[in-house]
């Protein structure tokens, strides 16, 4: 193991055993390098002939560039062309991290990690499968759950998938997320949490987060080491009252010291930037300092460094920019009145009862999608295909569950598309 990994382990044992104890194999021995190449450069900065940097300098000192791309971007180019560090942007990761206390005032007072930049959600949780999920190991998912899981956390690291279920009736299903929790011998447990949920578009009432909460600190109690991730992709897309508006991490970042909530979330849906490709993670855990988080931060940027170096420069740049616009957080709301609009459409045409002949939605109340269940003989698969060929309607099929991305769907064109859906399957069932 290298000498600086060892440094690492040292000091989050120190601080906190469990969370150690909660590190796979790769956690264990990634580090940041503060020596080699990276060292000497940081040694160099300030030099007046700075030759230790891997990037082209145009004479005047500013970074080269093509003025075919310069042109198009009205940015300066020192927050355009040149390496973003392996952590982020020295000024994202703070105001992100500002922001996760606005959005969610449960935390106030709680100490976090300083979040680190990744290249978006879907690299975000590969770096949280990096740092805890060894071969073998069984990770607790709802049965309903985005199917990139599959290739990030079981083909990348080797995990195993323990679903429960994620409904009892129209809510939340406590009971077998706690039986999931408690099952097997006491040790380590590792959680995926996404709420608004993908597919279903279901997010916990308020009384349902604090169920979940409990569930999580009666498991901590006897003696279990649970790494929570909190897939936020969806945040801040709640449509009705009395749904949880905060992140289920408010919840589970100062709960047990043998609780480690892992929030993964970044501006890819709440800002609608899917292009962009920045993501972040922040570490939270009850008695956690600055020493733990630092440890935790290093071996979260030496997982980035590993793996794809560093996240976009220019994505970041154009972020801080609209964060600082006046008009930001008028603009995200026009933007959320156009996609509850959207949901209010679903919303009052699956109240015509026709439409249960045929299927039954799936509880949902927030996020980007929505599912059916497709009644007894229909299949989902001919009943996809007879929608694209024949009605020019395309929707997700996942085992008779349909899946609908409303999201994408004009509020004008949603009850055309139900009664696509609806005449599709009075043929396919014949």
């Amino acid at each position: 193991m290298n000498p600086q990994a060892e440094e690492l382990n040292k000091l989050i044992q120190s601080e906190n055993p469990v969370v150690y104890d909660l590190l796979s194999e790769k956690g264990k021995n990634i580090f940041f390098p503060k020596k080699g190449i990276l060292g000497q450069t940081a040694d160099a900065k300030g030099t007046k002939i700075n030759a230790t940097i891997g990037a082209a300098i145009e004479d005047d000192g500013s970074p080269m560039r093509l003025e075919a791309i310069a042109s198009k971007v009205g940015l300066d180019p020192s927050g355009v062309f040149p390496y973003a560090p392996s952590f982020g942007r020295p000024d994202i990761r703070p105001r992100w991290k500002q922001m996760i206390y606005k959005k969610n005032p449960a935390l106030n007072g709680v100490e976090l990690s300083l979040p680190v930049v990744t290249n978006a959600l879907t690299h975000g949780v590969s770096m949280a499968g990096y740092l805890f999920a060894d071969p073998g190991d069984e990770v607790i998912v709802p049965n309903y759950f985005w199917g990139n899981y599959n290739l990030i956390l079981k083909n990348a690291y080797g995990a195993e998938f323990k679903p429960f279920e994620l409904f009892d009736n129209n809510g939340f299903n406590i009971e077998s997320f706690a039986g999931a929790l408690n099952d097997g011998p006491v040790g380590k447990k590792i959680v995926v949490l996404n709420f608004p949920n993908n597919p279903s578009g279901y997010s916990p009432t308020v009384e349902e987060a604090k169920c979940i909460m409990n569930a999580v600190k009666t498991a901590a109690e006897k003696g279990n080491k649970i790494a929570v991730l909190c897939d936020d992709a969806y945040f801040g897309l709640v449509y009705e009252e009395g749904i949880e508006e905060q992140s289920i991490f408010s919840y589970l970042a100062n709960l047990h010291e043998n609780v480690l909530a892992v929030k993964i979330d970044g501006p890819t849906k709440e800002d609608y930037v899917w292009g962009f490709r920045v993501g972040f993670i922040t570490f939270g855990i009850k008695g956690g300092n600055a020493p733990l988080y630092n440890a935790l931060e290093s071996k979260t940027a030496g997982a980035v460094r590993g793996n794809i170096s560093n996240a976009s420069n220019l994505s970041q740049s154009l972020l801080l920019q609209a964060f600082d616009s006046p008009d930001y957080f008028s603009q995200k709301a026009a933007k959320f009145d156009i996609m509850k609009a959207r949901y209010d459409a679903v919303k009052e045409t699956l109240a015509d009862e026709k439409y249960k002949e045929c299927f039954t939605a799936l509880p949902y109340n927030s996020g980007y999608f929505m599912c059916v269940k497709l009644a007894g003989g229909i299949d989902g698969e001919a009943l996809r295909r007879l929608l694209i060929e024949k009605y020019s309607i395309g929707i997700i099929n996942l085992n008779n569950i349909i899946r609908i991305a409303y999201s994408a769907v004009a509020a004008k064109d949603v009850k055309e598309m139900f009664d696509g859906i609806y005449s599709a399957c009075i043929e396919v069932r014949g």
